[in-house]
């Protein structure tokens, strides 16, 4: 699955329990695409891909930061705009991380990136979702136009 070593536990401290979770919810939710992305079946890969989980452990650290969890209320137009999300949809930060893992593998594959790319290719993903939350018919996850990326 792409563990940095032999306790796959050291590799949480980054993005803590939520990343254990997100990793779980996208292999219920949308195992099909899980499973595509677990085994890099989409496109011309790198000889040196990311490791598979702890990408999804820095999806989920990433959004946490741009969305502005840790604060008591977000001041970044994604987290107001993912607040209002999250009032229709209890699962909402969970189907973004699917989005997100989605987005980031279709931009690591256009970018032809190798592992030294990674945090790039997290940074322009980043942006891409700021861009698409802002997006002023966004009113569920599903009308991201990456979710169609879920979509196999």
């Amino acid at each position: 699955m792409g563990w940095q070593g032999s306790d796959p536990s050291t590799d949480f401290r980054g993005g803590g329990f939520i990343s254990l979770e997100n990793l779980i919810f996208f292999a219920q939710k949308y195992p099909e695409s899980f499973q595509r992305l677990l085994h890099k079946q989409d496109g011309i890969r790198a000889e040196w891909e990311y490791p598979f989980a702890v990408a999804g452990i820095n999806i989920s650290f990433m959004l946490a930061q741009m969305l502005d969890l840790q604060s008591g209320k977000p001041s970044s137009l994604a987290g107001v705009r993912f607040l209002e999300l999250l009032k229709d949809d209890e699962m909402a930060f969970d189907h973004l991380y699917c989005v997100a893992f989605r987005m980031m593998d279709a931009q690591w594959l256009a970018k032809r990136a190798s592992y030294m790319d990674f945090n790039d290719v997290l940074k322009s993903t980043r942006e891409q979702l700021e861009r698409e939350l802002s997006l002023e018919d966004v009113s569920s996850i599903r009308d991201l136009p990456a979710y169609n990326l879920l979509k196999w």
